[in-house]
């Protein structure tokens, strides 16, 4: 199969080209800052498990790469209302154009109908798109290890925690955690602050877009104890929710089955066992 992740950072590469062209780091920053404080997305997540309920980022996605148009009626306020009345802790808005058919729009649309925090889902491999996700209203941004050489990873790491964002880091595998349990990530601005860094395990694979639960799992034994854990893709049933939380994950990013609902807030609710 063709490797899609490579595909789409050939885009993100031209994209940023453009990007640089429209806006300078500084009209970012200045734009930012007109968003004010953050809403704490990881702080949203930890209130939810520390009350003992899922931790859910709830994924506003109209289409993928591998499953095409997810859905036709796509009004992200709206499914923005549905997640929060669902029981949702925070927002995952897709707003990559060519491969997701996302937005920077729908992140502002989003977030702008109710009070959850939300990150910013896309490929970010730029200090100019990190600045522009706070531009845009994102409380939180996406670096995928996969797509970012070690210095990268902390540079942006150590970029967007300096604009107020929190950071979920994604890996795929054993080696890519290597490389985050390596890295020089940025620590808690204080003591006893929120670690503002989240370890997402994705179990689709970028490169094939294969799904394994069994990658969160497998992976565990080898996470340091107290690692706020994100295990992502691939969670469809509340018996996929149970299995992570008897092996001591408690927050999730669902995206696809929620969306494919008439009523996701419903089947959100359902999926974790609120109903």
């Amino acid at each position: 199969m063709s490797d899609i992740l490579d595909k789409i950072l050939a885009v993100k590469a031209d994209e940023i080209k453009l990007l640089t062209k429209r806006y300078s780091r500084s009209t970012l920053e200045a734009l930012g800052r007109e968003q004010g404080a953050t809403r704490g997305f990881i702080g949203a997540l930890t209130a939810k498990v520390a009350a003992g309920e899922a931790g859910v980022i709830a994924e506003i996605k109209k289409a993928s790469p591998s499953k095409g148009l997810i859905r036709a009626d796509f009004d992200p306020g709206w499914i923005a209302r549905e997640y929060a009345a669902g029981g949702a802790a925070c927002l995952s808005v897709l707003t990559d154009e060519q491969f997701f058919q996302g937005h920077n729009a729908f992140l502002i649309q989003a977030r702008a109908s109710c009070v959850l925090p939300a990150i910013r889902k896309d490929f970010l491999i730029d200090e100019l798109q990190i600045a522009e996700a706070r531009a845009i209203g994102a409380d939180c941004v996406l670096l995928i290890v996969a797509a970012l050489e070690p210095a990268q990873l902390e540079a942006l790491a150590q970029y967007a925690v300096s604009l107020g964002m929190d950071v979920l880091v994604e890996i795929h595998d054993r080696a890519e955690l290597d490389v985050v349990l390596k890295a020089k990530l940025p620590p808690p601005a204080r003591d006893g602050a929120q670690n503002p860094i989240l370890l997402g395990i994705n179990n689709r694979n970028l490169r094939t877009f294969e799904v394994s639960l069994h990658n969160t799992l497998d992976l565990l034994a080898d996470i340091p104890p107290g690692t706020d854990v994100v295990t992502e893709s691939g969670i469809v049933t509340s018996a996929d929710v149970a299995t992570m939380r008897a092996a001591g994950v408690h927050r999730f990013l669902v995206g696809e089955s929620l969306m494919r609902q008439a009523a996701p807030g419903a089947a959100l609710r359902q999926l974790v066992g609120r109903d």
